[in-house]
């Protein structure tokens, strides 16, 4: 990887930080409006707790994401001459791909392994019902 690539992708790395540093955190709302409301409303409460899981796996998601750039920044500073190189088998990651997806740290056959095979599905048509 040439120098003018490593800041290429060091520019998106921090560009990448800002973004997700300035993003405030989703809010999970309480199923209870008013604390001191003791009715539930039996019909908003699934949506609420639908709601409160959505926020909660963003923000997590996205706290994920920013180690891994922050990551990725260090190894960059510390590292240069290593960085994009796959932290399984070494091989040097395709610089598209780094491009798409600046702090990836395997190559594509490395991800595949480490995600292991996918579950075949059980529906190939929206009416299609299998068990």
């Amino acid at each position: 990887m040439t120098a003018a690539q490593r800041k290429q992708l060091k520019k998106l790395l921090l560009a990448l930080e800002a973004d997700l540093s300035d993003k405030p955190a989703g809010r999970l709302e309480p199923n209870r409006p008013d604390e001191q409301d003791t009715k539930l409303d039996e019909d908003a409460q699934p949506l609420n707790e639908m709601l409160q899981t959505i926020a909660s796996t963003r923000n997590r998601n996205q706290v994920g994401v920013l180690i891994r750039v922050q990551k990725a920044l260090r190894k960059l500073k510390e590292d240069p001459q290593s960085f994009g190189e796959c932290e399984e088998c070494g091989d040097e990651l395709p610089f598209g791909r780094l491009k798409a997806v600046p702090f990836a740290e395997y190559c594509v056959n490395c991800q595949a392994t480490k995600d292991g095979p996918k579950a075949p599905a059980t529906r190939k048509h929206l009416t299609d019902y299998k068990d």
